[in-house]
């Protein structure tokens, strides 16, 4: 399932949550550029906090804002305003407003036009700042009387937080530009505005696609060096190899050095986040690798060969880096976490189990080594062990052990270190596959314990890799198979009734993105297991954003909640899928949990809907089915709850209370019942052109 794992990676319009992440405190609304008047298209909970309305009360109305202009709103300055919607300008106004309960105040405002990738003005960008602490104060009931100095203190007391807001702004220069002023506020960190458009993900340039072919070479890589490390490592801690040989030493320190670059790529590799998104931000990614593998990384590339191979080093110093060493075999962990990436390969499955059982016994044969090499002389005595297997081995091959009682005084010669490690690996293998052939056998005392422990580890190891391998497999790919059983039958249906290749690929698109969310699993035949009341609770959990958000569900008692919740269903949507077509039955309402959308009336866009926003019908104060009177679709991911009209009505019958609260609190933010009066921009820009075409004459 090499796609899932990829992350999801389609197209998308991530225009609104580009505007919305890179805008903390800022409030602004976006109008169509293409309608007469502007409407406002979408509106963030900053600008509704900060004017007093609802999003919904804002909606369709004019980006100028008109409808808070107030009896003290100069009309030159509201009508350079309009001049610059009318010419598709950038300019920003100081311009005294009012709000929902008529209180005067000075915004600072600012107006961006946005294009799309025909470089065509598609939306106007307007953001507001409360500026009336700079400004002269409004005098009130309260005020009447008092100086000015008195009344500008007690206004500049009262807006302490806005003059906090505003700082960073007051110091800078007025020298600069429109464009790079109104992305600075904005906080967008550049001078050029996103454009509403689709676009593939980008990821910034020093940045490495984890699922690119590069990264998917270097891991392999890095899998054949861990495999390298795992069994070198004890070969040199056992049979005590001081790296002396030049050759050794330098392929040992160039696989540091390819161990030290993989962290540094790793620093600069996305990832797969929990909700299947790609995560490309480098503050993340750094501190997702910092809190997991890091240490364990740093700790597997230290240099300790370089320090063992001086001559001078002490013997007892020599012999700590020699064991130290064997940290290096927590590169392991690298194998270890990037499993998945291996076991998508079943030829790659079996070559890793029988890797792990050769790598097995390649390090008992190096611990069996070293029990022969420890007891095979008698340092209490000085004597030889003729019962050890090292010494039986020596001579079998012609190579005894004797003493050199003229020079040194101790014992030399027996087997060399190849044929010891041979016969050891033999030794270990015939054990782990419980064959024996006895020609190699325990003799000493610690011999014999360590025999007893490996034959249970063997019979352990031997059942568990190779007597299960069927079940391994099974297990392994079982929701694979589904995946790709169900991806071929798809395939075989699209070419079947030759399905054009654009609704295709978006069908493919979906079957991977949805299967990347649910991973497979099937959520209305999980809740079918569990009782009635415990299904009620999960599904409780499952909609608590939707019942946190909306304050119309605030009221509603458990049972209420509860009803509801078993009510709900949750879809998921990729970039282009339609929710609505226009003409179609409104018989659903919807909350959006995440993503963005656009609707659609007459091949204009007329609202842009995003996190938290309600739509389709209220079918508690209509009494027949209505139909849409636009198209909804889908510009990014989305994940939507929705409930059926029945279905909500059956609940608000039974619960009589909560139907009243409910019909009172929720405001759909687009009501597809009701269509929206658009006049087209081309009579609006042929009169437009026609005036510029007067005044040049």
């Amino acid at each position: 399932m090499a796609r899932g794992r990829r992350g999801l990676v389609a197209p998308q319009n991530t225009f609104l949550e580009n505007i919305v992440r890179r805008s903390n405190d800022t409030n602004f609304v976006l109008g169509n550029a293409q309608i007469v008047e502007w409407p406002i298209v979408y509106s963030n909970d900053g600008f509704c906090k900060l004017s007093g309305y609802h999003r919904a009360e804002v909606m369709q109305k004019s980006s100028t804002c008109s409808f808070m202009y107030g009896e003290l709103t100069d009309k030159e300055m509201s009508e350079k305003v309009r001049q610059t919607f009318e010419n598709y300008e950038m300019n920003s106004f100081e311009i005294l407003m009012y709000k929902k309960n008529r209180m005067p105040v000075w915004f600072f405002m600012k107006i961006a036009p946005i294009r799309n990738e025909q470089d065509k003005v598609v939306l106007f960008l307007c953001t507001f700042s409360d500026i009336t602490a700079f400004k002269q104060p409004i005098e009130d009931e309260s005020s009447k009387g008092w100086g000015k100095f008195a009344r500008l203190t007690r206004a500049l007391t009262s807006s302490r937080g806005v003059l906090q807001q505003l700082a960073p702004a007051v110091h800078k220069g007025e020298n600069v530009h429109k464009h790079s002023r109104l992305a600075e506020v904005l906080q967008l960190g550049s001078d050029i505005l996103p454009q509403y458009k689709q676009e593939t993900p980008k990821t910034p340039p020093h940045i490495i696609l984890h699922y690119c072919l590069f990264k998917t070479t270097w891991d392999w890589v890095i899998l054949i060096l861990t495999f390298y490390t795992a069994i070198m490592v004890p070969y040199n801690v056992s049979f005590k190899t001081k790296q002396n040989n030049v050759t050794w030493l330098v392929v040992d320190s160039i696989v540091d050095v390819i161990f030290l670059v993989d962290i540094v790529l790793n620093f600069h590799t996305t990832f797969v986040g929990p909700a299947g998104e790609v995560i490309s931000d480098p503050k993340l990614i750094r501190m997702n690798y910092v809190k997991t593998w890091f240490v364990i990384d740093l700790l597997s590339c230290l240099p300790y060969d370089v320090i063992n191979a001086f001559e001078n080093v002490d013997e007892g110093i020599s012999s700590l880096f020699s064991s130290l060493k064997v940290v290096r075999l927590l590169r392991l962990g690298r194998v270890a976490r990037k499993l998945d990436h291996y076991i998508e390969y079943g030829a790659a499955v079996l070559v890793l189990l029988v890797c792990v059982f050769g790598l097995a016994a390649h390090w008992l044969a190096c611990i069996w080594y070293s029990i022969g090499y420890y007891e095979v002389i008698d340092e209490n005595t000085n004597t030889v062990r003729m019962d050890s297997w090292l010494y039986l081995l020596g001579e079998t091959v012609g190579m005894p052990y004797r003493f050199n009682a003229s020079s040194s005084g101790i014992w030399e010669g027996g087997p060399s270190k190849d044929s010891a490690y041979i016969t050891s690996l033999y030794f270990t293998m015939t054990s782990l596959t419980s064959i024996g052939f006895g020609n190699i056998a325990p003799n000493t005392d610690g011999e014999k314990i360590f025999a007893v422990a490996m034959m249970m580890i063997g019979s352990l190891l031997y059942a568990t890799i190779f007597g299960n391998v069927t079940t391994i497999f099974q297990q392994m790919y079982a929701n694979t198979n589904r995946y790709h059983e169900m991806l071929n039958s798809v395939r075989d249906f699209l070419k079947l009734y030759q399905v054009p290749k654009g609704l295709s690929e978006r069908v493919m698109d979906y079957i991977v993105s949805t299967w990347s969310m649910s991973r497979g699993i099937d959520t209305d035949k999980v809740l079918q297991i569990c009782p009635k009341d415990m299904r009620a609770d999960i599904c409780v959990h499952l909609n608590r954003k939707v019942f946190k958000e909306h304050p119309a569900f605030r009221l509603a008692s458990d049972g209420c909640l509860r009803a509801l919740a078993m009510e709900f269903q949750t879809i998921h949507s990729a970039p282009g899928d339609l929710i609505y077509h226009a003409g179609e039955s409104v018989d659903s309402l919807c909350f959006v949990v995440s993503g963005s959308l656009e609707v659609i009336q007459d091949d204009e866009v007329v609202a842009i809907l995003g996190k938290g926003d309600v739509f389709g019908d209220v079918f508690w104060k209509e009494m027949t089915l209505a139909q849409s009177c636009a198209n909804v679709r889908a510009l990014t991911y989305c994940d939507l709850h929705i409930i059926k009209r029945d279905a909500l009505q059956k609940v608000l019958e039974f619960y009589a209370n909560f139907a009243n609260h409910f019909a009172r609190n929720l405001v759909l933010t687009y009501n597809l019942r009701k269509r929206v009066s658009l006049a087209l921009m081309t009579k609006h820009m042929n009169s437009l052109m026609s005036r510029n075409n007067n005044r040049c004459k």
